[in-house]
């Protein structure tokens, strides 16, 4: 690989990487504020904050690195224009193909980055993510004990908190425990945390009082504790219960070869294969767009020629191409037909983009457009002259 083509593909993926971490982190922050209860109703810290929304980016990724890849094209190409030095390149003998290889050097890194994320990254962050969910939000303990309100978890047995800080920690706790016949127990305490171990859940309590009235006493029983720890292993979810994973949660040897006595399976094989197929096609879209982008923008241009309606005409292209893809995935859930019409449409643009490439076409808009563009520039810009 040469300098020249060195040149380009490092600008590119600098260009790649720049766009995908902004794009990626403008998304994630967008989606990450709709999971702040976690912190606020829930009780849990900043870092579980961040590790259950942070387990959605190699999704977020997998959506926008070819958009990224589109954007950190067209950016270079128009650098290159701008300095003149496609012209050069082009001057010099240098034919299209040669000019494209180093961006297609730069998809193929770009390609098998997303074909890691779909088949294992992707599916393997939601699952976990599904998994530290079901932890948090299933069990009782963290969603049924809302400050402020008398919570009855048995018949007899009622639980009050005032309020839940960050980190977990309960303010304000009243504990009426009436469960055995032959006494009632009544617990307050200033503060507390819910404690998890392999013998169980307790509710750790500090700094309270424990008064125990027997049947058959007139007094009851008055203890002051700094500690004590209330089992509540009854009224917590286990963490070991089976998990039923969605087919998007599932890895791509599993869509490919799935159990025949897989219940999922059974009941959407159509979500299966439409699936399937979005995961294999995956790393085919940033070859498609990027030849694209290349066929509209890739030709040599004097810096007098206008790029505009090429620029135009490329994000137009790419996003019918983009949404046709959507469309005949939600079709191939019902449709094998869609799957087939999906891998032609991509062969043709790709087909098409090479063809347009090795001509080393230019796509400029048609006279007869530009001269009613024109004759609607004069016509605005005459009552602002006469004014």
């Amino acid at each position: 690989m040469g300098s020249i083509d060195t040149y380009i593909l490092r600008t590119t993926l600098m260009s790649f990487v720049v766009v995908l971490i902004s794009l990626t982190g403008v998304i994630w922050i967008t989606q990450a504020l709709r999971g702040i209860d976690l912190m606020t109703s829930q009780g849990q810290t900043v870092l579980v904050f961040l590790g259950v929304t942070g387990l959605a980016i190699p999704l977020l990724v997998l959506i926008i690195a070819p958009i990224a890849a589109v954007i950190a094209v067209a950016h270079t190409l128009s650098k290159l224009a701008t300095d003149s030095e496609i012209i050069v390149m082009n001057a010099a003998g240098m034919r299209p193909w040669q000019i494209f290889r180093p961006f297609l050097y730069a998809t193929i890194v770009v390609s098998l980055g997303v074909t890691f994320i779909s088949a294992y990254l992707a599916p393997d962050g939601l699952r976990r993510l599904k998994r530290w969910d079901t932890e948090i939000t299933a069990d009782i303990l963290s969603n049924i004990l809302q400050p402020g309100r008398f919570t009855q978890l048995d018949a007899n047995l009622t639980v009050r908190i005032r309020e839940r800080r960050p980190g977990g920690q309960l303010v304000g706790i009243f504990v009426d425990d009436r469960r055995d016949p032959k006494e009632r127990i009544s617990i307050i305490a200033q503060h507390g945390t819910v404690l998890k171990n392999d013998k169980g859940s307790f509710l750790v309590l500090e700094d309270g009082n424990l008064q125990r009235f027997e049947v058959g006493k007139r007094d009851p029983a008055l203890v002051a504790f700094g500690r004590y720890a209330f089992d509540m292993s009854k009224y917590a979810s286990s963490s070991n219960q089976n998990i039923s994973y969605t087919v998007r949660e599932r890895f791509l040897w599993e869509l490919m070869f799935p159990p025949k006595d897989d219940p999922v399976y059974k009941k959407l094989p159509g979500q299966f294969r439409a699936e399937l197929h979005d995961r294999l096609l995956a790393p085919i879209y940033p070859f498609v767009f990027v030849a694209l982008t290349f066929a509209f923008l890739g030709a040599p241009r004097t810096t007098r020629q206008s790029r505009s309606f090429a620029m135009t005409s490329a994000v137009l292209a790419v996003t019918i191409v983009r949404i046709a893809g959507f469309a005949c995935s939600v079709l191939a859930v019902s449709s094998p037909i869609a799957v087939v019409v999906q891998y032609s449409m991509l062969a043709f643009v790709a087909g098409i983009s090479a063809w347009m490439i090795a001509g080393g076409k230019v796509i400029d808009a048609p006279v007869s457009v530009m001269e009613i563009l024109t004759r609607w520039a004069a016509r605005f810009n005459r009552p602002l002259a006469t004014s």
